[in-house]
């Protein structure tokens, strides 16, 4: 995020992440579903469960569509906190704490599947899940590294041993041994709800779009991102949607008599129907070995949602924080760049749940809550905001999909105390810290006519901005009143040019919604930042420079100047010699070496020593 103190410009994110990569991301999140829903499915409805795994499975792809819409109408981010802020403030800060018990419950889930995939045994297994989140938080607490890398890593394995599944159970596909569905259409109804969470993870990828490469043909100015959003939803809902069905058929394919072991195997069903196929195939030696490799390639998948759940807690709170609807204590980062009040709750929320969950259906149940409640926001959002571009049967499908999420997230609340409990306690204390945070701030909310909110709009402010001088440009990337600051304004001051002053603050935290999503850093709050810029300022009077100082927060100091650099359309970018100890290079990177690697030959660089 950018602060220009005299003018203003438009700064986008660096878009790098292709199509394959964010199908992966996607996948790290979405395509764990199938892990635990199968036999959350077995247990709401037995044998009669293929009816109900198909509707979900139709649901699911039909959400996925929707999905695709909202990533081509929000190329900048188009998750529920972006998506909803367009109809209320405190709608989005609604689907942000629903966000906020989904990952709450993500973690506790993912980490107790995980462990059940390794085999650990079920006395253990809270206390172990405990243990996971723990040791996940305090890694965290030096700050995320390549946190998506796992999930990427793991996505084709994944895959793999979802297809040597299919390929096992094909011959054994059967209807003989399923049951009539229950005759009510209530109780059918709510097994279906049961096994609703097929649905998650879908979320993830509309945070994704800030920073998914554009479309061939669009300019930067005007984003689109449909192509690589279309390909990346539409790979991974094949596989989710595809996967979950044949998977559900071949447990339903099982004998009868087994009934009572998927039952007592329904945490890692996946892994069961591997030992039996397999064992069927080649015998009890090859399908142990099987279910082995299949229980460790799953489990770590597993664990890789735990860590991407903690992380976007994180980031979510910060954001919020940032946003002014959390306090600020929020916002204070360790001196590793990590927000430590988001960290101490990340960890904390999903060890409450486990301490106070008696078993892996309850801990599901409040799952659903969450998952459907922040997928229910950010469609009907989307569905009311008529500024979108979307064709009428575009709206329509919308808008039946919200009717019946919405029917869905309130069947949740009536059958499942439990977790209309969890979700109110959520937004209970949520909205409770946001008025706190307000009242401490100084704000209150004021009713103005739409006529005089119009004339304090960015938009309309936007006009009486003066355009930037002409000449060259010299940009200094400044930690300090360093003699490479110095060595800049003498420059500027020689060539009658424009100085662009960057101080880049070091944030060690995923954010799950675009930088151009969340207010304008002001470089006036950091006194690190303050006290270098005044003094520019004040040195620059007497000569009578173009000043302009810039403020980033990046988790890439490097290629946060790269990208200034070419938005600006930099001539000479002027770099003082890097002074940090040869640990500190190893741990985190030399900038100038990334700087120099990936400089575009029209922008001079400068190395002041």
């Amino acid at each position: 995020m950018v602060d220009l103190s005299m003018k203003e410009a438009f700064i986008h994110r660096p878009r790098n992440v292709d199509w394959k990569r964010a199908a992966a991301l996607l996948y790290g999140d979405w395509g764990t579903s199938k892990a635990y829903v199968l036999g959350l499915a077995f247990v709401a409805a037995g044998f009669s469960a293929l009816p109900i795994i198909l509707a979900v499975c139709a649901l699911t792809a039909v959400v996925a569509y929707n999905y695709v819409i909202i990533c081509k109408n929000f190329p900048d981010g188009g998750g529920v906190y972006s998506a909803a802020r367009d109809q209320s403030r405190l709608l989005a800060v609604t689907g942000a704490l629903l966000l906020v018990a989904d990952m709450t419950v993500t973690a506790a889930l993912s980490g107790w599947a995980a462990l059940s995939y390794f085999g650990v045994p079920d006395s253990y297994l809270v206390r172990g899940t405990v243990a996971v989140i723990l040791a996940i938080g305090a890694v965290n607490f030096f700050g995320p590294r390549h946190s998506g890398s796992v999930a990427v890593t793991l996505a084709i394995p994944t895959v793999i041993v979802v297809l040597i599944l299919v390929a096992l159970s094909l011959p054994h596909l059967t209807t003989d041994h399923l049951t009539p569905p229950h005759e009510s259409f209530g109780k059918s109804w709510v097994a279906f709800v049961g096994v609703i969470l097929a649905l998650s993870g879908v979320e993830a990828i509309a945070n994704l779009t800030g920073v998914m490469k554009l479309d061939p043909d669009a300019p930067a100015a005007m984003p689109r991102v449909g192509r690589a959003a279309r390909r990346s939803i539409g790979i991974v809902a094949v596989e989710v949607v595809l996967g979950t069905a044949f998977l559900g058929w071949a447990m339903l394919s099982l004998p009868s008599k087994l009934g009572p072991r998927i039952l007592e195997r329904k945490e890692d069903v996946l892994r069961f129907l591997g030992e039996y196929y397999g064992g069927d195939l080649l015998g009890t030696a090859f399908g142990d070995s099987l279910g082995w490799v299949i229980g460790t390639v799953v489990g770590l998948l597993l664990l890789s949602a735990v860590n991407t759940a903690v992380v976007a807690l994180i980031g979510l709170m910060y954001m919020m924080a940032r946003d002014g609807e959390m306090p600020p204590w929020f916002a204070r980062l360790n001196r590793h760049g990590v927000p430590s009040l988001p960290l101490t709750v990340a960890m904390a929320l999903p060890v409450l749940v486990l301490l106070f969950t008696e078993n892996f259906e309850a801990l599901a149940g409040l799952y659903a809550v969450g998952v459907v409640g922040a997928i229910t926001v950010n469609l009907g959002s989307c569905f009311l905001n008529r500024k979108l571009g979307m064709q009428w049967f575009e709206r329509g499908i919308m808008g039946l999909t919200f009717l019946v999420l919405l029917a869905v997230e309130i069947t949740i609340a009536k059958t499942k105390p439990d977790a209309l409990f969890f979700a109110c306690c959520v937004l209970g204390a949520g909205i409770g810290l946001r008025a706190y945070g307000q009242q401490r701030a100084g704000l209150r909310p004021v009713l103005v006519h739409k006529d005089v909110a119009a004339t304090i709009s960015s938009e309309a402010l936007a006009k009486l901005r003066p355009d930037l001088r002409t000449g060259q440009r010299i940009m200094v990337a400044a930690r300090g009143v360093t003699p490479a600051l110095q060595f800049a304004l003498e420059e500027a001051r020689l060539r009658q040019g424009t100085l662009y002053v960057l101080y880049v603050k070091e944030l060690a935290v995923s954010i799950p919604v675009s930088v151009l999503e969340l207010p304008r850093l002001q470089w006036r709050d950091d006194p690190q930042a303050a006290a270098i810029m005044h003094h520019v300022l004040e040195l620059a009077k007497p000569h009578n420079l173009a000043i302009i100082p810039l403020y980033a927060v990046s988790e890439n100091a490097a290629g946060t100047i790269l990208d200034l650099s070419s938005t600006f359309a930099i001539d000479f970018l002027i770099l003082g010699a890097s002074q940090r100890r040869f640990f500190g290079q190893l741990l985190r990177g030399n900038v100038i070496e990334s700087v120099v690697r990936e400089l575009p030959d029209n922008i001079q660089l400068l190395i002041h020593g």
